[in-house]
Order: structure tokens, then sequence, then C-alpha cells
């Protein structure tokens, strides 16, 4: 074995696979960018490296810093993680070059299952089931268009080099294939450097279905079970369990054998993941992940393996002491938590990790992440924030500790989609195992709804904090001024005529509400309007608890408990045992007053930094409200830009290219003014 390794990664994965190595008695380096100085993984490690600025482009895919840190540490081994240049057969041939251990397969394994068409080709002659389609050399638009036709309607457009859902596009009608093909060509070459594209029948209710591999240099390559990922987000897993719910055993076996032939056709070796879509009785062959997998923790919790451990012991060489699958225990799931909006197109979030509060019961629950809280999530990388994985006696028992886990996760200060996955763990047709590719689309309306209106007592949680903060105030300013027993310094609210009352305005979404409190003797009288329109007259008391922001409330005699934050104009506060958990409200202003100034002034801001992919107008040109103005690529999404009303470009802010800053103005749409 091997003393040190270098692990060629960030984020989640490299905490993840250090942690690893640390307990085998290895010596761990890592490499971090600008934007990673302060990161977890930097921390965790031994040793660590600076290999350039933030965009991965100039600091984690370039190969020669990473091997040149490699060189500067003595590392002897380096271990890709996922992503970047995991799945890079230069990367691996650079390593071996330079006397490193690459921790993966061979570089003629990776570089045979790089293109999706030579390696549908090579699984073709292997005898793996292949979905109808085309993958040949043609790339011509009129070949392309002509083998869309003889497969039928609907096809998928993928990326031949791709993987991660990105250039993928479903097309419907042969009208529609032009355009599907040059937006899945850009995507492509931009993400990859290869336009190529493959073409493939589509399949209204597929499941994705994958089998994990090992394989070791001495000639034995294991399953490692199912998983299911379907549930997903523009072709990007959002859930992943194993093993893969309601296969009949035909399935399951025919699935086993095709991967490990699959795997065995290109000589494979270390850790790897063959991918299938699934329909029926009937799957084919997707593509190979020649590479750790982000799902792997669920394999891991049926297995009893740790597979990063294992990656490292077969790349130095040792055999596995297994010729049969270890069977599978009981059932594990997993959900991607993620910096995204899924109520705004999912769009990715940047921001501050103000509160990053896990759960306190992790009996069966397992939690992987590189952040910790008072972590800023940036534009430049994927924007996973943790993975939330369970394992159960049973698929049921799984999904009981995942959703008690979930419901305990509480994020301040950023953009996620926990409402989301809670709310898909806990939907029938999940528990059913009802999945498809398509789950979270059916069941959007269940799944994407707007957010529910404040409750009630998250009003009142806010007024009584900042009525606090106000006696605090009152206190201090007593205490400063010489007299602290004037009755003008008093803090209850005492006036020489009259009750004393206090009014503020709390909004969330828009809609604002109004708080008058009048003070009494030892409490407040809070009035305002409730969700369901009836005026209330409330007697409150409140007192922190343990630390400031625990708050202990008293309503007419009813006690009840929350968190709140206050960060600047907005207070986040969080109910316990409420449905929604939490709620943001903004104090006297709200957020959407400077996004509709923006609307009504005809400027069109970049909502997130990132790279303009393309300038969809020009000036002078009429655009109706909803129009895309400007594609903007960020976080590994493409984010559409409309235009905010019917009218007329006057000005462009931005070309193909420029990298932006969120509130850069992208246009400017003068509004069309009715008659």
């Amino acid at each position: 074995m091997f003393r040190s390794l270098l692990v060629a990664n960030r984020g989640e994965i490299a905490c993840r696979i250090v942690r690893t190595a640390r307990r085998m008695g290895l010596r761990c380096i890592a490499v971090y960018s600008e934007a990673d100085a302060q990161a977890l993984h930097v921390e965790l490690a031994d040793e660590a490296y600076p290999i350039g600025p933030p965009p991965a482009a100039s600091s984690y895919l370039r190969i020669d810093r990473i091997i040149e840190a490699a060189r500067r540490a003595g590392a002897e081994a380096i271990h890709p993680g996922y992503g970047f240049l995991a799945e890079n057969p230069d990367f691996a041939e650079a390593c071996a070059q330079a006397g490193i251990v690459f921790v993966g397969p061979p570089a003629s394994a990776i570089r045979a299952m790089g293109s999706k068409a030579a390696a549908k080709a090579l699984m073709a002659e292997a005898g793996v089931p292949l979905v109808p389609g085309y993958h040949g050399a043609d790339q011509s638009d009129a070949r392309l268009a002509a083998e869309a036709e003889r497969i039928g309607y609907p096809v998928l457009i993928k990326a031949s080099a791709g993987g991660g859902g990105r250039g993928m596009h479903i097309v419907e009608r042969a009208a529609d294939f032009a355009d599907a093909l040059a937006a899945a060509r850009r995507v492509a070459k931009a993400a990859f450097g290869d336009d190529r594209v493959l073409l493939e029948r589509y399949l209204r209710r597929p499941r994705h279905i994958e089998v994990q591999v090992l394989g070791d240099a001495h000639g034995t390559i294991l399953d490692l079970h199912t998983r299911d990922c379907s549930v997903q987000r523009r072709y990007q897993k959002v859930v992943e369990e194993a093993p893969a719910p309601g296969l009949p055993h035909p399935v399951r076996a025919g699935l086993a054998r095709a991967a490990v032939e699959a795997a065995r056709a290109v000589g494979y070796r270390n850790a790897g993941t063959v991918e299938f879509i699934a329909e029926g009785d009937a799957f084919y062959f997707m593509e190979m992940n020649t590479r750790l997998q982000v799902e792997h923790p669920v394999t891991e919790l049926i297995t009893g393996l740790d597979l990063v451990e294992w990656q490292l012991r077969i790349a130095a060489g040792e055999a596995l002491p297994f010729r049969e699958p270890p069977p599978a225990t009981g059932h594990a799931v997993e959900v991607r938590l993620c910096a995204e909006d899924p109520t705004l197109d999912w769009r990715p979030a940047v921001g501050r990790l103000d509160r990053f509060l896990l759960p306190q019961d992790m009996t069966g629950v397992r939690i992987d992440t590189g952040v910790r809280e008072g972590d800023a999530i940036t534009p430049f990388y994927d924007s996973m924030i943790a993975k939330v994985i369970a394992h159960g006696a049973d698929r049921a028992a799984a999904l009981r500790r995942l959703a008690a886990a979930l419901a305990e996760i509480r994020i301040d200060g950023i953009a996620t989609n926990l409402d989301l996955l809670r709310r898909v763990v806990g939907h029938p047709a999940f528990h059913a195992g009802d999945l498809s590719t398509g789950f979270i689309a059916a069941h959007a309306d269940d799944l994407l709804a707007a957010p529910r209106p404040v409750p009630d007592r998250a009003l009142i949680a806010a007024a009584a904090a900042l009525l606090l903060d106000e006696e605090d105030r009152a206190e201090r300013f007593a205490r400063d001024s010489g007299d602290p027993h004037s009755p003008w310094n008093r803090r209850d609210g005492w006036r020489l005529h009259g009750v004393a009352s206090a009014e503020t305005e709390l909004i969330q979404d828009g809609v604002a509400r109004r708080v008058r409190a009048e003070y009494g003797p030892g409490c407040w009288t809070l009035r305002f309007t409730a969700a369901s329109g009836e005026p209330v007259a409330l007697s409150v008391r409140a007192r922190r608890g343990l630390d400031r922001d625990s708050l202990l409330l008293d309503l007419d005699g009813v006690r009840t408990r929350a968190t709140v934050r206050r960060y600047g104009d907005d207070i986040v506060v969080t109910l316990a045992g409420a449905e929604p958990a939490s709620a943001t409200l903004t104090v006297r202003q709200t957020l959407g007053t400077a996004a509709a100034a923006l609307a009504v002034s005809g400027s069109v801001a970049a909502p997130i930094p990132g790279r303009v992919v393309k300038v969809l107008v020009e000036p002078g040109q009429m655009v109706a409200r909803g129009e895309t103005l400007v594609i903007l690529e960020a976080m590994k999404t493409e984010l559409r830009i409309a235009a905010p009303a019917d009218g007329t470009v006057l000005r462009l802010g931005v070309q193909a290219g420029d990298l932006v800053a969120e509130g850069t103005e992208l246009a400017f749409v003068e509004p069309q003014v009715s008659a």
C-alpha cells in the first residue's frame, strides 16, 4: 500500500476520501483554488497546495498544476474523486508518466467509455441491450434529422462526450429538431469541448437503474447490487436508493450480468457504475461512469463495504477477498441537498450558510458534506451542500429515518431544495415505489407548490423578537443615560397619557402583514389580521431561552417556542413542530420591491454570477413578455433570462462569453405603453 495520497478534488467528495485514507494511515494531501483557501477539505488534509484561480478551468481542471502539486508533496497516489478530471484519460496517463498511482480504472477503459457513441458500439458487440438510436460518425444536420425520423419521435439528443444530463434535449416533433440540436451542440462544446451528439428513442416512463461494479487487477469483477436514481430534475439525480425497489429477480439478475459483461469488455479495474434505462421488464445500457458515483453511500450501507477503501486497495494491487457479491442488508436512501430554488426553475443559489444545523439523532443516518456553518456557496462549482443518507431494515424504515433527519435540518442564508426533499420523501407515490425519471414533473403540483402563507405563530414570534430587541435597546439607553430610574426610561412602554404602542410591517413573498403591539402589565397585546382574514387581538409574553435566538412564548396561556434569527432586514423564524417548519419575513420593506422596480424600469439583471452563453436579441428588437433575451450559465445550469414585459430592447449590456456578477444589467427593455 502506498503511504501518501493526493485528492484531486474539493468539497464533499474530497472530505469523504480524506476520512477513509486517514483511517488507513495514509498521509493526505489536498489541492485548492483561491476560492477554496478556507474550505473544509483543506482543513482536514495533512497538507494543501494552491493550484490557481477560482474557475475550475484554471485550477481543478489543470492537469499540469495538480501533477506539480503531487510532485512537490511527494504523493505516491492520486484519487480524482468524481467530476473534474475523474473521467479524463489524459489525466490517468499523466499520473502514470509521473510515476504516480492513479486511483481509478486504466486510461484505456476511461477512453472506451468516455464517448457514449463508441461505448454503445462496444456494448452491442458484447451483447448488452441498447435503446434504439444512432451513434454514428456522420454528424451532419441532414443525417441526424434523417436518423431521428427513422428512430421515431420523441427522440432524445445527448452529448456524446457528456454526462450529468448536460446537453440533453427531448424533441417531440421534427419541427423542433434543428433548434434542439443546436442547443445540445452548444452546451456539449462548452462543457466537454466536443459537440458531437447521439440520438436515442425517448422512453415515456423510464426508470434510471444502475449497477455498482468493483474489479481488481486479478480478473475478478463483481456487481454490488442495483441502485434506483429515477427521481431527477433536469436529468440530474435528486434521490438515490439501493437496492432498486420493485425489480423482479430475473430483471435484477439480468442487470447484474449485463453490468459485469460491460465492465469486462473494457478490461475494467477499480470501482465503476454501469447505468441502464428501464421500462417494464426491459432494460437498456445507457453509459458507464468510470469513477466513484455521488450516490455510492447507499451501496456502502447495504453491503458494509467502504468503496473508497477498496478503490485504494485495488489501486495498490490487492485482490478482492471475495468471489461473490456480499449480500444486500436492508435498504438505503440518499437525497442531494443543494443550493437552488426549485420554485424558480431550479435556479442555483449562492451565498453564505448563516446556519447549518444537522439532526441530533443520527441513528441509521449518514451525512456527507464539504461545508460548515458560515461557509459560502460560490458560483464556481457544484451547488450540492450535503448528501443525507438513511439506512433501515427495509425501505419503509429507511424512509422514516430519512424523513426524521430532513425535518431536523436547518439552513439559513441561502435558498435550498430542502422543502422539496421533504415533500418527495413524504409523497405517497414515492412510498409506493411508483418511480420514473418524470416523477417530479408528474407530481409538480404537490412537490413544487408555492410556499404556504406565513403561519400566524411565525408572525407573532417575529414581532415578539423585534419587541424584545427594542426593550434591550431601551435598557441600554437607560443604563447609559445616568438616570436608569427615570419613568421615561421604563422598559414596559409606560406613557403619561394612554397606552404605548408600536407598529411594524412584516412581508413574505410580497404580501405585507401589519402588526400593532400595545404594551400592558408584563405583556403585549398584538393586533393583526390572521391568515384566515379574521382580526386577532392576542396577549403575548415572551422571553429568550438558553441562547439569544431561542424564544419562549406564552400566547393567551398557550406555551410554545421558536427560533428567530435576524439578518439585516430579514427575519428567519423556525417553529417547533410546524409545517412549514420555517419562514422568512422582511421588516418594513420587501426584497421583491427592488425586483419589481427593475421590472417596471425595464432593466433586466443577472440573478446570479455566471457566464453569458448566448444573446438572442439585438437593440431595437420588439420582444414579448417571457421571451428569452439572454442565456446565462451558472453552476452547471443554463438560465434563460426573459423579458419582464412586452416592449423594445433599447440596449444590451453583455455579449456571449462575458462573465457577469449578480445584478449586472444584461439588457434594457422599454415597456410597451398601453393606449
